[in-house]
């Protein structure tokens, strides 16, 4: 964290200049330095995008990101979910043509041990105060992701999956992922 001082607001102006070699969040005002994932983090991010951008495109809904991808939710809110799903609806949000300006339809976060807790609590209000339809935590730990939906402003656990199953989504009908795949070997 580089806030010496609690009290300080920086905002997206002051996130711009970060350095460009190193990886921050903007939560609440508060700049945030995230490692470089590991490896097996990265593995899975690559099977699940791909997955989700081949799906996407063979349907024509829509754009897949991954991280470092800035997400623009308010002047003193930056994130970069590992994956973000934006729909053809929500294609504008993609305009300013640097960085997605508002709430993407489907963030993907996953489990790190020096990112986990903000996943699921700071990062879980923020995407549903902003209108994030749908969220996935990843956990490479268990094994498991947990897919959770917006509902009257707050997160909703639609589905828990585990090893051996083939996860879904409720808003990117018909698609399906072997978790067993998606994680890899043990």
């Amino acid at each position: 964290m580089l806030s010496p001082n609690p009290a300080v607001k920086f905002t997206y102006q002051d996130y711009l200049h970060t350095p460009d070699d190193q990886r921050y969040e903007l939560l609440d005002g508060e700049l945030i330095m995230a490692p470089a994932p590991n490896l097996g983090h990265q593995r899975i991010d690559t099977r699940l995008g791909s997955l989700l951008h081949t799906f996407a495109q063979e349907k024509g809904l829509g754009e897949v990101f991954h991280a470092p991808c800035d997400v623009v939710l308010s002047n003193t809110d930056v994130v970069q979910p590992d994956l973000l799903f934006i729909s053809n609806e929500r294609a504008h949000l993609l305009l300013g043509g640097d960085n997605v300006l508002g709430a993407p339809d489907l963030v993907v976060e996953i489990l790190s041990p020096s990112t986990a807790g903000r996943d699921r609590t700071l990062k879980r209000v923020l995407y549903a105060k902003h209108g994030v339809k749908e969220y996935w935590l990843v956990d490479p730990d268990a094994r498991t992701v947990t897919v959770l939906q917006l509902a009257e402003g707050a997160f909703e656990v639609e589905a828990i999956y585990g090893e051996g199953q083939a996860m879904t989504s409720p808003m990117l009908v018909g698609f399906t992922a072997n978790l067993n795949e998606i994680f890899g070997p043990r």
